[in-house]
């Protein structure tokens, strides 16, 4: 018979340096979950993956304590702050720009997280990664 399960915890953790500091500690804490356990599982699985990126994850609390954890493809922001070297977006987006971005650029960063979007097709991801530019305030060029 499958274990049944607690709960969902979603929390988004640097690749390769999960501590159990907040807010990981707390947030498994409460659910009675093993934390080193945890860290130690999360930071073999995702020692690939250059240090530091941000990488949603799921953890699946079950009855026993025991859990298991999913972890996305970094949000759309971090790669389009990678794409064009920039720290941070707009304070003012719609009125102040923060930069520019290339569709093939949006393209690019669609193609990497076509897994976790609800798109069907490049172009539809490539829409959704559009908004997200646009929120940041940057600017869309066709080259």
């Amino acid at each position: 018979m499958a274990k049944k399960i607690l709960g969902f915890i979603k929390l988004q953790v640097p690749a390769g340096s999960a501590t159990p500091s907040p807010p990981i500690g707390p947030a498994l804490g409460q659910r009675g979950v093993n934390i080193m356990g945890f860290c130690k599982e999360f930071n073999a699985r995702t020692e690939k993956e250059q240090k530091g990126t941000p990488l949603p994850t799921v953890i699946t609390v079950y009855q026993d304590k025991s859990f298991t954890f999913v972890t996305k493809t970094p949000p759309a922001t971090y790669y389009i702050k990678q794409a064009i070297g920039l720290k941070s977006g707009s304070k003012a987006p719609g009125r102040d720009s923060a930069g520019t971005i290339s569709r093939s650029q949006l393209r690019e960063i669609a193609e990497k997280k076509m897994k976790d979007l609800n798109a069907n097709d490049v172009e539809s991801a490539a829409k959704i990664i559009e908004g997200s530019a646009r929120s940041m305030g940057l600017q869309i060029t066709e080259a």
